[in-house]
């Protein structure tokens, strides 16, 4: 019996293929990619959750094509990336879910053994940069999995991010018997500055073949965030059934812990923070962010451009 002929067809040389973009799988990204079915974008994208570590290295080796990648790995691949503007994960203050949990205070901690966990390496330099710097004392780092049990039982104490940070911020720790220090609160009392964890990027190459497309996806992001917010409280009562976090403490958590923008000021940090660790982090100390400029979006209300093959679009411009 001859094949069905939907299954021999070779495919069309334009059929379209969605954007393969990161999705941090933290609560703190929930902002960023609840309003994304809200606004009908999220089945035109192709999403890979994962940590942010991962997420980075899938964006500089090219298996995604648009994502977030944490601020040092950015910084180390600014040649090879464009960051979307106005869309970031940082804060301007206390962010309740990057922290140093400590057994001693943070001036006893000089020779002492600290747990660097090994999901975000912006947090882990922070934190080291603010140790020696802002603390001057020079530790013993280790990497291992976030578990701060684990952690400590060969640690005086430990980095973490994420959603084990925001459980040990609120209660885990003090049950302990263990004090959290905020990493964002102490960047923003060092430098009065706010801090970026991690920027949303294009890989260079996919926006100059790409732009309408790279654009619609940015805008969607955008809307994603501004809805979420909005509904912020809603957001987090929906989030709330199914981690151990109270719908209060999360809506608290998006609305006002948390920083999505990408402004001056947000670059003003940025541009500091590379010029502190950059001695030993693998980039110039002046190093450029580079922004996607503006590019027009062929399908008005879709991810997807549908008027046109994407090899008929327009490279957008690059800087």
């Amino acid at each position: 019996m001859a094949e069905p002929e939907a299954e021999t067809r070779e495919p069309q040389e334009n059929t379209p293929v969605r954007p393969r973009v990161g999705h941090i799988q933290f609560l703190n990204c929930v902002p960023l990619y609840w309003g994304l079915a809200r606004t009908g974008n999220l089945l035109d994208l192709d999403l890979t959750k994962d940590t942010p570590e991962k997420l980075s290295d899938q964006l500089v080796d090219g298996t995604l094509d648009i994502g977030p990648i944490t601020c040092v790995e950015y910084l180390r691949n600014a040649d090879e990336l464009l960051v979307l503007p106005d869309i970031a994960v940082g804060s301007d203050g206390p962010v309740m879910s990057c922290v140093i949990v400590s057994k001693v205070p943070l001036g006893d901690l000089d020779g002492r053994r600290v747990a660097l966990g090994s999901t975000s390496r912006t947090s882990v330099r922070l934190a080291r940069l603010l140790l020696e710097e802002r603390e001057g004392v020079h530790p013993e780092y280790f990497s291992c999995p976030p578990d701060l049990s684990a952690m400590l039982a060969d640690a005086d104490a430990a980095v973490l991010i994420g959603d084990p940070a925001l459980r040990a911020y609120l209660g885990q720790a003090a049950d302990l018997g263990l004090t959290v220090h905020d990493l964002g609160a102490m960047w923003k009392e060092w430098t009065g500055l706010p801090f970026v964890f991690a920027v949303w990027a294009v890989r260079r190459d996919f926006a100059e073949r790409r732009p309408a497309l790279t654009a619609a996806v940015h805008r969607a992001f955008l809307e994603s965030r501004d809805l979420s917010l909005v509904e912020a409280a809603k957001v987090a009562e929906q989030a709330a059934r199914w981690e151990d976090f109270d719908a209060d403490v999360l809506e608290r958590y998006f609305s006002e812990a948390l920083d999505f923008s990408l402004g001056e000021r947000q670059l003003a940090g940025v541009a500091e923070f590379a010029r502190r660790v950059a001695h030993d982090s693998g980039f110039a100390p002046d190093v450029a962010v580079r922004l996607l400029e503006p590019a027009e979006i062929t399908a008005e209300g879709s991810v997807a451009p549908a008027a046109e093959p994407p090899v008929d679009l327009e490279p957008a411009p690059v800087g």
